[in-house]
């Protein structure tokens, strides 16, 4: 059905600037060139009639508009600067769409209920990636136009009205640069039986999120030894502790006890995650204490990279946080890994 804002008429080129182009100009160069010049949609600017000359156009369709419409490139600018809290530059509009991309590497945090109400409004499209996903600098992570070439401006102010309600809609949180204790467990590696192999790992995605492991100390299988280590890290002004090993429920696997017993206030021992299900978020005061499964040596994608993240860009990871990993969170064991380009930890 014909958008009644809107009449397409033929006109001069030379009359053309500030009209909206009703159909594609292709521009045929043998051998060399053919396809569009100029899309439909194309608001015609001055320096595009030489060009329009040049391929043989001197009359063309355009579309006149209503006052009180919004053309498309306009509409997309103003829906994402109303959505976008901090972290993000935007590509050029093209076609009528404009991305969000990233800034700086962070957690990608979105209101979906906000982003529903958005996507609920006739001819309006917001796209984006899934909520607490990891993200690097220069990418690409939402995308936003409309559907008709122009709309009513009434329109584009409901939806800058909710986003100024749930602002920000979309965002990007940077990570701390956190110091991080680390306490190996387990008299096997204590007593030089068997050499370390989590340490080093833990290490490396520590490093790759923007801290890094101050120090690492090694404790056999007892209580009071670990205990008296978490304290001594927090005592030097680590921000997270991080143990590895003991984590299972066997009798001489003294971790989840070891961290109860420092103080910590225990928000969950088990998480439903695969890889992942056997690990441990406490706090004592506002330290986050994490005992990590033997798995997360093991695979690139565990229970590590769906709550650590978040800690590091300052939030405080809930019992509800941690149920809601259920939906998502198990590894379909791909042979070879594409994680975060998978559905691991998608909720």
């Amino acid at each position: 059905m014909e958008n009644p804002s809107m009449v397409m008429k033929s006109i001069p080129v030379h009359e053309a600037v500030g009209t909206i182009l009703s159909h594609d100009v292709t521009q045929i160069i043998p051998e060399s060139v053919k396809g569009p010049a100029f899309r439909k949609g194309h608001i015609i600017r001055e320096e595009d009639i030489s060009k329009l000359l040049d391929i043989g156009k001197q009359n063309i369709y355009v579309f006149g508009m209503s006052p009180g419409m919004v053309h498309e490139n306009e509409a997309a600018e103003r829906i994402a600067n109303a959505a976008a809290g901090k972290g993000f530059h935007f590509s050029e509009v093209k076609e009528g769409r404009v991305n969000l991309v990233s800034e700086y590497p962070g957690l990608l945090k979105l209101n979906k209920e906000a982003l529903f109400q958005l996507n609920s409004m006739d001819g309006i499209v917001f796209g984006t990636m899934h909520n607490n996903q990891q993200v690097e600098a220069g990418q690409a992570v939402a995308g936003t136009r409309i559907i008709p070439l122009v709309i009513d401006d009434r329109e584009i102010v409901a939806v800058e009205n909710i986003c100024q309600s749930n602002y920000p809609l979309i965002e990007i949180k940077p990570y701390n640069a956190w110091r991080v204790g680390l306490i190996t467990t387990g008299s096997e590696v204590y007593s030089g039986r068997i050499k370390d192999k989590f340490g080093p790992i833990v290490k490396k995605k520590f490093k790759a999120l923007g801290s890094h492991v101050t120090r690492q100390v090694f404790v056999p299988d007892d209580v009071k030894m670990t205990v008296d280590n978490i304290h001594r890290f927090i005592n030097e002004g680590a921000e997270m502790v991080i143990l590895t090993g003991g984590m299972s429920v066997d009798p001489d696997d003294l971790t989840p006890t070891s961290i109860r017993a420092a103080g910590g206030k225990v928000i969950t021992y088990g998480a439903p995650a695969f890889p992942g299900a056997m690990f441990m978020l406490a706090y004592i005061n506002d330290v986050p204490i994490i005992g990590l499964p033997g798995c997360v040596m093991y695979y690139r994608a565990s229970i590590f990279e769906l709550v650590v993240p978040r800690l590091l860009a300052g939030e405080s990871v809930t019992k509800a946080d941690i149920v809601s990993l259920g939906y998502g969170s198990f590894c379909a064991g791909c042979k070879v890994c594409k994680y975060p380009l998978c559905g691991f930890g998608k909720c």
